[in-house]
Order: C-alpha cells, then structure tokens, then sequence
C-alpha cells in the first residue's frame, strides 16, 4: 500500500488543482454572469454560444489542452476552470434575474453609484446563487479531475490510479476508488454547509 506521507501528497496536490480550477472558473463565470444576466441584449447575444460550449464535454478539449499548453497542470487548469465555469456562470445569471427590483428602484431613488448598487444590493443578492453553482461545480470538477489527471502528471489521484492498475495492485486501486469518493462526498458537504451559513446569515 502507499505510505500515509506519499498519499497525503497524492490528495494535496488533485486538491490544490481543484481550488485553482474553481478559482479560474469564479474569476471568469461571475462577472460573466452578472453581466449576462443584468443586459438582456448580452444575454440574447451569448446564450446560444454559451449553451453550445456547456454540452461540449471537457474531456474532449483534453489533446488539444495539450498541444496548446504542453504536459502538466496547466492543460489540467484550463479543463477544470472549462467544466466548472458553466454552473457558476448561469447560476450568477439566473439570481440577477431573479433580484427584486424594487430594490434596484430604491438604490436609483437614492442616487447610490453603480459600483455601490453592485456591492451593496447586486452581490450579496445573488450570493446564494453563486454558491449553489459552486456545488454543482465542485461536483463536475470531482469527476473530470480523475481523468485529467492522466494527463503525463506525476503526482494526484488520477495518476496514482493509473499507477496501480500498470502495477495490478488491485486493492490498493479500490481503495483509491473509495478514497475518491469520500473525499468528494465532503468537498460536497463542506460546499452544503458554507451555503447554508451564508443564506441564513442573509
């Protein structure tokens, strides 16, 4: 079996890429989605693409990740921040939409400036909409990270997968199966929780 130091490396590092995935795919889907969702002549506009781009599987852009990012975690990146940026994206969109206008009117009435409607009234509005795309994403990224992890890396839970099948060690790859599992099952419950204490605090 692997020594408790090699697997604590493994789950560090598929972890770390799965922040920095989720990270590329907030920095890029929220202002998108506010976007989309507070100018309707946008929405039009993207919808068609976006819906287009989001039935693509990520695994699909995997060789040409590849050709254009050459072998690593960068080709790794771009595939994560791929599959979870959707979610993020449409979920932003949807909670603008869905923000009451009457407080819209009120921060108008009261003169308040466009970065002060969009800090004070428009985030904290769709705040919960946000984090709900944050748990599908994070659910999207825990299934693709496997495979994208065999991409000629050397360390992750993907590649050590890879390992023990080339190596036949059987057990120790159901237990990698059940380790991914468990380790998705609370990335999921901590993405739950972490919804819960923003919503009720709103």
């Amino acid at each position: 079996m692997l020594t408790s130091s090699d697997l604590l490396v493994h789950v560090a590092v598929s972890l770390r890429r799965v922040l920095v995935g989720l990270g590329f795919a907030l920095a890029i889907g929220v202002p998108l989605g506010l976007a989309v969702g507070s100018l309707r002549v946008l929405e039009a506009a993207t919808s068609p693409a976006f819906q287009f781009l989001r039935m693509i599987s990520p695994l699909s852009w995997m060789p040409i990740a590849v050709m254009v990012f050459g072998i690593g975690d960068q080709p790794i990146y771009f595939l994560l921040a791929f599959a979870a940026v959707w979610p993020i994206l449409l979920n932003t969109a949807a909670g603008v939409r869905q923000l009451d206008a009457r407080w819209l009117q009120l921060a108008r009435s009261l003169s308040a400036t466009r970065w002060e409607t969009l800090t004070r009234i428009v985030i904290p509005g769709v705040l919960g909409h946000v984090l709900t795309g944050v748990r599908v994403a994070i659910g999207i990224l825990w299934i693709v990270l496997v495979p994208c992890e065999m991409l000629g890396v050397s360390a992750g839970l993907g590649y050590v997968i890879l390992d023990t099948r080339d190596r036949l060690a059987y057990s120790e790859l159901m237990a990698m199966v059940l380790l991914i599992g468990l380790l998705g099952f609370l990335l999921d419950a901590a993405a739950r929780l972490l919804h819960r204490l923003v919503t009720r605090q709103a």
